[in-house]
């Protein structure tokens, strides 16, 4: 519906931009520009004289008064669109026949999309510090999709640096058996390393010593090295499984070595890069300088990032890659795309860094080289055996079976964390605070996922069809219904609105908003045997599937009872 008004503001005005929003409060429409405001300055009128013309205009665009019940100018110069009864049924009918399908579009048709994202570091334990980047990451990956985007999952994996010439260092030195070792061992060799490292810093040269190695192709190096790999591996998809994640591809920054050559080459060759201090680094004009190569001769992070670049321009031809990294990394994506737009690289792809917040806990930020993380699965194990809590007080969890009540505790505890995540814009830090992860009656998983199966509960108790909306009166319907009515319609412009931001708290913010006029509405009035009782039927369906759609792009679960 928001199309049809933004061509209708566009042939009135001849201006190419849509300046088209939903009000917060519903009683300035279901849409509002300031269009006027904005061209009045330079048609040198007052913005309310020019609302006024265009009002006149928009009453007479005849595709417009098919939804548009009403169009009124407002304040300095607004003008608010009020849809009609009619249409919002319309809409209606339609949640209903597509069903799981309502609110995606092919607006991304024959486009590609890379998004990187999760990527934890091998040889560490997943730390609640990586969940950001793999909910926000999978979020935005879901919302292009169902945008019909051909999207493209890598978590790119660090596997390769100085870093892991620490236990490279640590294993060989103490001739160690690497494939026996745990992940937790892996890790306390890690912390270890740093602490002696603090008095001893000539074992930051064993360290670089034992990468050179490996960069240049030792053999017995190499086969500890792959140990490392194969044991963090296992760690990973064993928490992946648990969240619900599956990510398409794992390319660790090792996977580009062959191509790390080529685009140093590249860059040498372009003469865009000079030797400082025995290194090799690029300059900018507004930023500090990035190392290309570094003075012992092996690639850098920043290096292995252009080569990335390279593989997936060749391989996947994206018109945007996103980055779902955390803030620290800010100024290394500014050097990395300068650099590609300076290689040329950029004149098809947009490259985008959206960069996460920091998750704290009240002692403060969490540090793996300090020791101190504090591990995702404890967290996510916790939130499980707290959910178990609200099941065996939920109403609509009666008669479920142990088993189920086991399944549908790790739906509701997994969502509650992942939905925490995300109902914070990506660039904000997070206090973890387990009573609002689990608040019944606020903005959390818990409620949404509760919301469903009251509608879930209704649905099964009617046992009537959702199809026979079209014979309802539209003089009948209340205020309760009108605005759910009038929110059904916005799902499809938040999906946009979301992705085009990547912002997936847009989403979340409507969900709640959605379903806190349900439950309103369920509160207030009688479905099952009261007035309106099919549209009612059918407006509880409607809401049903909107969530579920919503929580699934999330990706979070919809138990049928909770």
């Amino acid at each position: 519906m928001r199309d049809t008004v933004v061509l209708a503001i566009k042939k009135a005005t001849g201006f190419g931009e849509s300046l088209l929003e939903a009000p917060e409060i519903e009683v300035h429409g279901d849409y509002s520009t300031n269009v006027a405001m904005v061209l009045a300055k330079s048609q040198a009128k007052d913005p309310r004289d020019l609302a006024g013309e265009l009002v006149d205009k928009l009453k007479r665009d005849q595709e417009l008064l098919k939804i548009v019940a009403k169009i009124e100018m407002d304040g300095p110069g607004f003008i608010n669109f009020w849809l009609s009864q009619e249409a919002l049924l319309e809409n209606l009918r339609e949640v209903n026949e597509k069903k799981e399908s309502y609110g995606s579009s092919e607006v991304g048709k024959d486009k590609n999309v890379v998004v990187e994202y999760s990527s934890p570091n091998i040889a560490k334990r997943f730390g609640v510090g990586h969940l950001r980047s793999t909910v926000i990451g999978q979020a935005l990956y879901n919302l292009y999709r169902f945008l019909g985007y051909k999207v493209v999952g890598d978590n790119h994996t660090g596997d390769w640096g100085t870093q892991f010439g620490t236990l490279l260092y640590q294993i060989d030195s103490k001739r160690l058996d690497a494939a026996k070792l745990t992940i937790d061992e892996l890790e306390d060799l890690y912390v270890k390393f740093n602490s002696e490292a603090k008095n001893d810093e000539k074992l930051w040269d064993e360290a670089r010593a034992y990468f050179k190695k490996l960069e240049s192709g030792d053999a017995k190096i190499r086969d500890i090295w792959k140990s490392l790999v194969s044991i963090s591996q296992k760690e990973f998809d064993r928490i992946y499984e648990l969240l619900g994640v599956k990510i398409d591809n794992s390319y660790g920054e090792s996977f580009y070595e062959d191509e790390v050559p080529n685009v140093v080459e590249e860059v040498r060759s372009k003469g865009l890069s000079k030797k400082s201090e025995g290194a090799e680094i690029i300059e900018f004009n507004n930023m500090p300088p990035a190392m290309l190569i570094k003075s012992d001769g092996t690639s850098t992070y920043f290096t292995r990032d252009l080569a990335t670049i390279k593989f997936r321009k060749g391989e996947w031809e994206p018109e945007l890659i996103i980055y779902e990294v955390g803030s620290d990394q800010t100024l290394h994506f500014r050097q990395v795309f300068q650099t590609a737009k300076l290689l040329g690289w950029d004149d098809k792809i947009h490259y985008e860094h959206v960069a996460h917040g920091l998750i704290r806990f009240p002692h403060g930020k969490m540090s793996t080289r300090r020791g101190e993380t504090v591990n995702l699965e404890d967290v996510l194990e916790e939130a499980i055996a707290r959910a178990k809590g609200i099941i065996d007080k939920s109403e609509t969890g009666r008669g479920l079976t142990s088993s189920e009540k086991e399944k549908v505790a790790k739906s509701v505890g997994i969502g509650a964390v992942k939905y925490f995540d995300l109902t914070h814009h990506p660039s904000s830090d997070i206090i973890f605070d387990w009573e609002k992860i689990f608040v019944l009656e606020g903005n959390s998983a818990p409620y949404l996922q509760y919301s469903v199966a009251r509608t879930n509960s209704v649905l099964q108790k009617s046992g009537k069809s959702t199809q026979k909306i079209g014979e309802l009166k539209t003089d009948k319907l209340n205020s309760e219904e009108l605005s759910v009515l009038r929110t059904l319609p916005r799902f499809s412009d938040v999906i946009v609105d979301s992705a085009k931001n990547y912002s997936p708290n847009l989403l979340t913010n409507y969900l709640f908003d959605l379903a806190q006029k349900y439950n309103n509405f369920y509160n207030q009035h009688r479905i099952i045997g009261g007035e309106n009782e099919e549209m009612r039927i059918a407006l509880t369906a409607g809401v049903g599937v909107v969530l579920k759609n919503g929580l699934g792009i999330l990706g979070i679960e919809t138990p049928e009872k909770m």
